[in-house]
């Protein structure tokens, strides 16, 4: 069964930085994109940033420059490296495994997500 187990949340002052981890389980997602979505309350799940099987990566426009994901395939493991987090920034993050190498809004299997909370 595959499984995908976010972790690396928490709380942070306004200013500060976490990085987060998805982790798979049952499957070996070197040939698919991942992307990281959040979601704060009351509102929809958006995207943040989309790494492709390739080492493409995709950025919400706002977010470019902020937050950085990668990927290590030998630890079947994608990343999303936040800095300058903002109260914004606050909600629950959610890693996204697509059906194949390309991004795909909103479609694949999901994590279950971790929670983010910045302090102003």
């Amino acid at each position: 069964q595959v499984q995908l187990v976010e972790s690396g949340g928490g709380l942070v002052q306004a200013g500060g930085s976490l990085k987060l981890s998805c982790a798979a389980s049952g499957t070996v997602f070197g040939s698919n994109a991942i992307s990281w979505y959040r979601q704060a309350p009351g509102t929809r799940r958006d995207l943040v940033a989309c790494i492709m099987s390739s080492g493409h990566t995709v950025y919400d426009e706002l977010l470019k420059g902020r937050f950085t994901i990668s990927r290590d395939n030998a630890k079947n493991t994608v990343y999303l490296e936040m800095n300058s987090l903002k109260p914004e920034d606050t909600g629950v993050y959610y890693c996204l495994k697509s059906p194949n190498s390309e991004c795909v809004y909103l479609l694949g299997t999901w994590g279950q997500g971790t929670q983010v909370t910045v302090s102003s």
